[in-house]
């Protein structure tokens, strides 16, 4: 009788699914397909082999809707996992099936010890004899079924073992806010136990933030359909921080500029010294603007600027005469009062501190940069520096100027820039992004704030989102959107 119930029942469920009456991937039914399925060799062993009443034909059924079953819903979970895809995105689609994979295989896992404790504990006594494992009478069959026992428990695990690893892989090769520190501490510690579940933690979190932002951009006009919205009057020049460089293959502003190119904006960079000086830096800027404006036969153009850049373009536009030539300048984090970092930094003896800058300037050397100035360029961020500074270059008139900031929450926002956090809260002790406090990067209109209600906060680096990572409660893309076209607005 139990034969055809549970061929009935093998055979229904893969036809209930397919027919969506029922998602074999929610929780609900997981919870009972993952306590039963990695042992179903072991009901077949014992239905069959070890219940000489049932007839070959039945045997043959029941065989066949366990061998089917399997065979649908591997393909069914470690394949196509979700069944709704909200997003969109085939590659987040990739991504969220994992994360739901390792929760699958985290079940699994717990489940296993409760099938063995209920099998061994809670049944009758002598739970060999209820599960027919073997035959007292017998020593050869004692032999062969303790072996069976054996396989049947290295096919279990080796059962949820295969949706810890496939969930793992996806994530592994598919999210984009795990980054590489991430991904070698996950290749180093991946096989030390307990410390696995803390990585599959990481992998999970980073999966579902992916997600809602991909959800959430579905919504927002800056992705959806391509369109003239950042078609600014004039040009966009980007101009970048200290410490890099407009490369070719590697973008200062991430996945910015094709979200504002993908609307219409005409887009040019900086191009100046990663360790250049204000002056140097200005001049290189000046070359980038008079491209621009010959190439699109206007007058003016826009400017967006990230942390020293600001300073830099501020420089451009009021000691080097460039102000008719600048319709806006919006500065990112950009320290127009200087950052403390320096101030603790220059506690440090001069030749220690000349010392520290000429090997940051080696690998720019060798990189083909032309004499990077490291020393000079940082102590331009001193907030003594930057109050002379801030005298000597005065606004311009005929220029907009904005300014945006953000904030760290913990010194775990960031990864790159937890220590320097830490030294901003102890020299100052407000509210920084990780390199820039908040009231130092208050210039002309001061747009606020940007954070995330969640305890992630908003880095310095997430500002042009440098490590390419979605952040759940602030899309960085929508952001840089929403100010060009607020630009496109006012006349810009």
């Amino acid at each position: 009788m139990w034969i055809y119930f549970w061929t009935i029942l093998l055979f229904l469920i893969p036809i209930l699914d397919l027919a969506g009456i029922y998602d074999l991937s929610k929780k609900r039914w997981m919870i009972p397909y993952l306590f039963f399925a990695p042992h179903l060799p072991l009901l077949v062993y014992i239905i069959c082999i070890r219940s000489p009443e049932n007839s070959g034909i039945s045997n043959g059924f029941f065989i066949t809707s366990v061998v089917c079953f399997q065979l649908y819903t591997t393909i069914r979970l470690h394949i196509f996992r979700l069944r709704k895809n909200e997003s969109g995105n085939m590659r987040i689609g990739i991504l969220y099936g994992g994360r739901a994979l390792i929760h699958g295989g985290l079940t699994g896992l717990y489940l296993l010890p409760l099938w063995y404790m209920i099998c061994f504990f809670i049944l009758p006594k002598n739970p060999y004899d209820i599960l027919l494992l073997y035959d007292n009478t017998s020593p050869a069959s004692f032999t062969f079924e303790t072996a069976l026992m054996i396989a049947e428990v290295i096919y279990a695990i080796i059962f949820v073992w295969l949706f810890l690893a496939n969930g793992c892989l996806r994530i592994f090769f598919t999210s984009r806010n795990l980054g590489i520190t991430k991904r070698l501490m996950i290749l180093i510690f991946m096989w030390v136990p307990f410390v696995q579940l803390y990585l599959a933690h990481i992998m999970c979190r980073a999966a579902k933030d992916e997600y809602l932002v991909a959800v959430q951009r579905k919504t927002l006009e800056a992705f959806q359909v391509d369109d003239e919205s950042c078609a600014v009057r004039y040009p966009l020049i980007m101009v970048h921080g200290i410490g890099f460089r407009d490369l070719r293959y590697f973008n200062y502003w991430g996945r910015i500029p094709v979200v504002l190119m993908k609307h219409g904006a005409k887009i040019y960079y900086g191009h100046q010294k990663a360790w250049g000086t204000i002056e140097e830096n200005a001049a290189a800027i000046a070359r980038t603007i008079d491209t621009a404006l010959a190439e699109n036969n206007c007058d003016k153009v826009n400017i967006i600027a990230h942390s020293k850049g600001g300073l830099d373009c501020r420089y451009l536009i009021s000691s080097m005469g460039y102000g008719e030539k600048v319709a806006s300048l919006t500065t990112i984090n950009t320290p127009h009062y200087g950052s403390e970092l320096i101030t603790l930094l220059n506690r440090l003896p001069d030749s220690l501190y000349r010392f520290i800058a000429s090997c940051i300037n080696h690998p720019f050397v060798l990189a083909g940069d032309d004499h990077p100035d490291c020393y000079s360029s940082s102590k331009q961020l001193d907030p003594e520096f930057c109050l002379q500074f801030n005298e000597d270059n005065k606004d311009d008139p005929n220029v907009y100027y904005q300014s945006f900031a953000s904030v760290m929450k913990s010194c775990f926002s960031d990864s790159l820039l937890s220590i320097p956090y830490l030294l901003m809260c102890t020299c100052k002790g407000s509210d920084n992004d990780g390199l820039v406090d908040i009231s130092s990067a208050q210039w002309g209109n001061f747009r606020g704030v940007l954070k995330n209600k969640y305890h992630r906060g908003i880095s310095h680096g997430d500002m042009i989102d440098l490590k390419r990572e979605d952040i759940k409660g602030f899309d960085v893309l929508n952001i840089f959107y929403e100010i060009v076209v607020e630009l496109k607005k006012k006349g810009f």
